[in-house]
């Protein structure tokens, strides 16, 4: 396993430069949100290496001092955003892209009860981020100075958090902020710019659980499909309307990861033994159905999520991987690799973050086999939560309060 190789001098909210700098990022490094533009955990990069140098690849440079979370990165417009819980507070943090600390901005008190620590993924729309607390305050910022803009409290709505607090990231849907309150106003939109109500959806009372909305199209309708604690719903991205739901894994311990659609499908994984089910979408007239296609206990995924590539689903298995046929359900391989963790795409390959011991591996992305091309490990404690994040050449890695970015790219 290779180690960052290098001794660096680490202080309270320091930044140390190993490597030589790369120029800010334009406007294709772009990984606004969660899990990247397309919220499918899969980056836009290309010339990057099929495999990493014994020691790893560069460390270009290293934060410390973000505060205990799980929050990953937004990299947008040369600007690196995350969250952390800092002295009792919910700190959203910049960084330009050499990672030199640009402002911190609070947000709310932090989150003290159930696993301590920030949760929610900045998300950046222009000249606005958006960020949501654990006990619920969505708040929208000015990006470029961390100015308040306004800001709500979804308990207002009438929810209120599963156990471990609000761990969405919001939605930013055309003009509308999307994000889960729970309960009969399961799912809200607001005007992203002044923050009031444009519609809260109905018939549907369920725990917002902790996973996020993710939009996608079918039919040329434009829909957002959602984990809730009374299972997997699908709504009008236009209208808040519930379209269908499926109650499986309703009442689970914890319902963490997204459902992802590709394919007409829509496919969506738990943890706590529960494992996965997949659905496919038919249409007649205005009505939208979703029908069961299989069930599976191949992907048991307690928060590391997984990706569609080219028709096949890879992703987080108990304490390993998974390749499953995604109209099938068969299962193509079952490995260990880093162990239970997070995981994107890039480039052709898989970018595996074990949750334990800052394990991480790059992998091939294939249904004939997982075959780790290198290895590096980064410093932290406790259970690592946050995604990894390939954009810019660069890979991104948050453990605990450090924050690490490596060069990926490939050389002449």
């Amino acid at each position: 396993m290779g180690r960052i190789g290098r001794s660096v001098r680490i202080f309270a909210f320091s930044m140390v430069i190993c490597g030589s700098a790369l120029a800010a990022s334009g406007a294709s490094d772009e990984w606004p949100c969660w899990r990247g533009a397309e919220r499918d955990g899969k980056s836009p990069d290309t010339g990057l290496l099929k495999e990493w140098p014994q020691e790893g690849p560069e460390l270009l440079w290293q934060v410390n001092g973000i505060g205990t979370g799980f929050s990953t990165v937004a990299v947008t417009g040369g600007i690196i955003y995350t969250t952390g819980d800092v002295d009792g507070k919910l700190l959203l943090f910049a960084f330009d892209i050499n990672g030199a600390p640009k402002w911190k901005a609070p947000i709310d008190k932090a989150w003290t009860k159930n696993t301590l620590g920030s949760r929610s993924t900045p998300t950046v729309d222009g000249d606005r981020v958006y960020i949501l607390s654990g006990h619920g305050i969505l708040a929208c910022l000015d990006s470029s100075t961390g100015d308040r803009n306004w800001s709500k409290d979804l308990k207002q709505f009438g929810g209120k958090p599963g156990a471990w607090g609000y761990a969405e990231s919001v939605l930013i849907y055309e003009n509308l902020a999307i994000a889960k309150p729970g309960g009969t106003n399961c799912v809200i939109a607001l005007d992203k710019i002044t923050g009031e109500t444009v519609w809260q959806s109905k018939g549907f009372n369920a725990g917002p659980e902790y996973g996020s909305c993710v939009p996608f199209s079918y039919e040329g309708t434009g829909m957002i499909v959602t984990g809730t604690r009374g299972g997997v719903v699908c709504l009008s991205a236009k209208t808040g309307q519930v379209l269908w739901s499926n109650d499986w894994s309703a009442k689970n311990v914890a319902n963490c990861p997204d459902p992802v659609y590709a394919d007409g499908h829509v496919f969506w994984a738990n943890g706590y033994k529960k494992g996965g089910i997949c659905l496919k979408l038919s249409s007649d007239g205005n009505k939208v159905s979703a029908e069961e296609a299989w069930t599976t206990k191949d992907m048991v995924c307690h928060h590391g999520g997984y990706i569609v590539h080219e028709g096949h689903i890879y992703g987080n298995h108990s304490n390993g991987w998974s390749c499953l046929n995604l109209k099938t359900g068969e299962v193509k391989w079952n490995e260990r690799a880093v162990g239970k963790g997070s995981l994107c795409y890039a480039d052709g390959m898989l970018y595996l973050f074990g949750e334990r011991g800052g394990k991480t591996a790059l992998a091939t992305c294939s249904p004939e086999g997982l075959v780790v091309k290198g290895n590096v490990t980064v410093k932290g404690s406790g259970p690592s939560w946050a995604h990894p994040v390939v954009i810019g050449g660069r890979l991104y890695l948050r453990y605990a309060d450090n924050l690490y970015c490596f060069d990926v790219r490939a050389k002449d």
